[in-house]
């Protein structure tokens, strides 16, 4: 923003200087033109190089944006990967644990049944 605000300030100032020039200059019309012409090419030279040094600094912010972006989705993705194997193997030693359990209710099941075919 500060930039643009400069620029502007930039071409105001030399329209203002240009006009001001014509006005009060003691040199013939032929030789305040190519001045003006001269001064109008300085400064559009120096909006170019501006825009350039703009354009430069955009690419530069946007190439490290990109580079902040794929480290912190690549960092999340081995985080992910890490997590989700940790809850796997979690969820084995519970789905173990579980059966376990099971195993036993099936078994003392098994045992009532046999005394209920007895009787």
């Amino acid at each position: 923003m500060s930039n643009s605000n400069s620029l502007f300030g930039l071409l105001v100032g030399t329209a203002v200087g240009a006009t001001l020039g014509i006005l009060f200059a003691p040199e013939k019309g032929s030789v305040t033109r190519q001045r003006i012409a001269d001064e109008a090419m300085s400064a559009a030279d120096k909006f170019n190089s501006t825009a350039h040094d703009l354009k430069d600094k955009a690419s530069s912010k946007a190439h490290d944006l990109k580079d902040k972006v794929s480290s912190f989705m690549s960092h999340d993705k081995d985080s992910l990967g890490s997590n989700l194997e940790s809850l796997v193997k979690e969820a084995s030693v519970k789905a173990e644990d579980v059966i376990s359990v099971l195993e036993k209710k099936l078994a003392d099941l098994k045992a009532q049944n046999k005394k209920y075919q007895k009787a």
